[in-house]
């Protein structure tokens, strides 16, 4: 099949989620041998790269700004799709439902991925919330087939708008990894920091994790990785901490990122709204002990491994204390049980399987309408 991939900054992977969803099934759909585009952001993408993993790149431009970029960019990569056509669209984001309807014009199935209930980010003004909460009516219309990786999300969709969705979950990475590159440029030490990932807005409550590990007793350091290209006045707040255990390290991406992952104490899981978390997937997928707000996305993605918390005052604080104080015998439980349920739940092969045959469906189904066309 030839597969377009739109909707992302593209790859490869530096910012979220959804890139690194691109860059892993664009690479696996291509060792099948299939011809997959990947469409990227101008300002994204590297510099005279024509392809990556064995995916091409389509490289567009768009309007930076937190409320055009996504959409204009979706545009003009669904206008790109007239002049190289595809026999399925992949469409990554539940705010590009109604450019889902394009590819459908000139024949080409499109699969939306919604991920999770965006309109309920604190980032989005009323127009932007409004516009999600119109796309999750359009996208039971808009698209040819609806992606959640989440059973949560699936079940809301289910219930709220009678739509039946395909779950298909988010991969994560086998193993851990044995380099320590990034631990020494950050002066760490294998074993002796709590790790925090994701990008520095509210809803993934950054500021809740820096002030509950200011009242820990912990003498291990907290790494936070992240940032937010719209959340200046929130991630000054963040920062303003005076704890010496606290380091801020930036984005983190690549071998760097599972180096992080892989030799931290334990990983701090603070979000509360999408479906699927991919940080989360990941860090079980690296055997990290888990400490996790108890939302019921969380709950789905954690199952029966890691400690939980909430969001009432001292909640992570006395998480962050009980596994600091555990012995190697127990850590070593919370880490064989994160990996176990990541290996059953969460491999990116099987994820590529089920995109690929809901692809299939879609393009073969296109093709026998296409048919029947032709002989009326």
């Amino acid at each position: 099949m030839k597969i377009a991939l739109l909707g992302t900054r593209g790859i490869p992977a530096s910012y979220g989620g959804f890139e690194t969803f691109a860059e892993e099934i664009s690479a696996r759909m291509a060792q099948r041998g299939h011809e997959v585009t990947v469409y990227c952001r101008s300002h994204h993408a590297l510099k005279r790269a024509r392809s990556w993993r064995g995916a091409r790149l389509a490289v567009l431009p768009t309007i930076r700004t937190k409320h055009l970029d996504t959409a204009v960019h979706t545009i003009l990569s669904c206008l790109h799709l007239a002049l190289r056509r595809s026999d399925a669209a992949i469409v990554c984001n539940g705010a590009n439902a109604a450019f889902c309807c394009w590819p459908r014009a000139l024949g080409i199935p499109a699969l939306l991925n919604v991920d999770g209930l965006e309109r309920k980010r604190r980032k989005w003004n009323r127009a932007a919330k409004a516009w999600y909460h119109l796309s999750e009516r359009l996208s039971t219309f808009c698209p040819d087939a609806v992606v959640t990786d989440a059973r949560v999300i699936q079940r809301y969709y289910g219930q709220r708008y009678g739509l039946a969705t395909h779950y298909i979950p988010y991969g994560a990475p086998t193993s851990p990894t044995r380099t320590t590159r990034k631990l020494e440029e950050l002066g760490l030490e294998p074993g002796e920091y709590f790790l925090y990932v994701s990008r520095f807005e509210p809803e993934n409550n950054a500021l809740l994790v820096v002030r509950e590990y200011e009242r820990s007793r912990t003498d291990r350091k907290l790494v936070m990785v992240g940032d937010a290209p719209y959340a200046a006045s929130y991630i000054k707040r963040v920062k303003a901490t005076r704890d010496p255990r606290i380091v801020f390290a930036g984005p983190v991406y690549g071998k760097g990122y599972a180096e992080l992952q892989s030799h931290c104490l334990a990983y701090v899981h603070a979000t509360e709204v999408g479906g699927t978390h991919p940080a989360l997937v990941e860090a079980m997928g690296r055997r990290c002990a888990l400490i996790y707000l108890d939302t019921p996305e969380n709950r789905e993605v954690v199952g029966p491994s890691g400690l939980v918390y909430t969001r009432r005052p001292h909640s992570l604080r006395q998480r962050i204390d009980q596994l600091s104080d555990l012995g190697e015998r127990e850590l070593d439980e919370l880490r064989r049980a994160s990996a176990r349920e990541a290996a059953e739940r969460y491999d990116w092969e099987a994820v590529a399987d089920s995109y690929e045959s809901v692809l299939a469906g879609l393009v073969g189904d296109s093709a026998l309408a296409a048919d029947q066309r032709q002989l009326q």
